[in-house]
């Protein structure tokens, strides 16, 4: 399956076309040059279970790492991802609001 990703001025997306339709992607927004907004995640029903939302993230996070960027997640999908792989945390970025009340327990 081969996930493709485009970006225009401060809009992205990583998709999957089956034919001649998009059958899954994520949405992204880059809030400055080196912060990105993953925004929606959606994945065709033809797909569902072949955890093709879990490979948009996966590239959605290389990107982010190939590309010094971090992510912000506010996708829910993408939100449980980034709970499940520890391992990626080197490009989340919590949002302003987590930020502060992480800041406020501490």
């Amino acid at each position: 399956m081969l996930i493709q990703q485009k970006e225009i001025n401060r809009q992205g997306i990583f998709f999957v076309n089956d034919d001649s339709r998009q059958v899954a992607e994520l949405i992204y927004t880059m809030i400055s040059p080196d912060k990105m907004v993953i925004e929606h995640t959606e994945v065709d029903n033809s797909l569902r279970g072949k955890h093709v939302g879990n490979d948009l993230v996966t590239a959605a996070v290389h990107f982010a790492r190939t590309n010094e960027r971090k992510i912000i997640p506010r996708c829910p999908f993408a939100k449980l991802m980034f709970e499940k792989y520890p391992e990626w945390h080197d490009v989340l970025l919590a949002a302003p609001m987590e930020q502060k009340v992480a800041a406020d327990i501490h």
